[in-house]
């Protein structure tokens, strides 16, 4: 399994506010505008389930598989070209601040992994940035 983490990330709100914002994905639609257009198409959601298109990789559905409480939100992928989990970790920092860190697991061969490295991590970092930007406090 090769794992690709983003940077940790300090997210101005405390962990719950944000555990419970990203648990429900019916929560993005407060974060549609902020997705690049140019990167990612046909998003759409429910509670459980993210689906997207990003070119040139195409059709993408990620399901919550698993929560902890305040703390993980587990994701893995019900359609991609390649199957991945992905793992949202929030460790609380004080009263009103946390760190988030993301986590890609996917299984790849070597000439593949060289590949896709650099643009999932890339993608992963990016990911984090826009995550640690939203406003958590509605």
């Amino acid at each position: 399994m090769t794992k690709i983490e983003s940077g940790i990330k300090t997210i101005p709100y405390n962990q719950e506010q944000v555990y419970n914002t990203l648990s429900d994905l019916n929560n993005l639609e407060a974060m549609k505008d902020k997705i690049p257009a140019d990167k990612v198409q046909d998003l759409s959601f429910d509670s459980d389930t993210l689906s997207f298109s990003v070119s040139p990789v195409g059709n993408i559905t990620l399901n919550v598989v698993e929560r902890e409480p305040s703390k993980c939100i587990k994701f893995a992928t019900v359609t991609s070209p390649m199957p991945f989990n992905l793992w949202v970790q929030l460790v609380p920092v004080t009263e009103t601040e946390c760190k988030m860190k993301l986590t890609v697991g996917l299984d790849v061969n070597p000439f593949m992994k060289g590949m896709i490295q650099k643009p999932l991590e890339e993608g992963l970092e990016k990911m984090a940035t826009v995550l640690s930007m939203i406003n958590y406090s509605n």
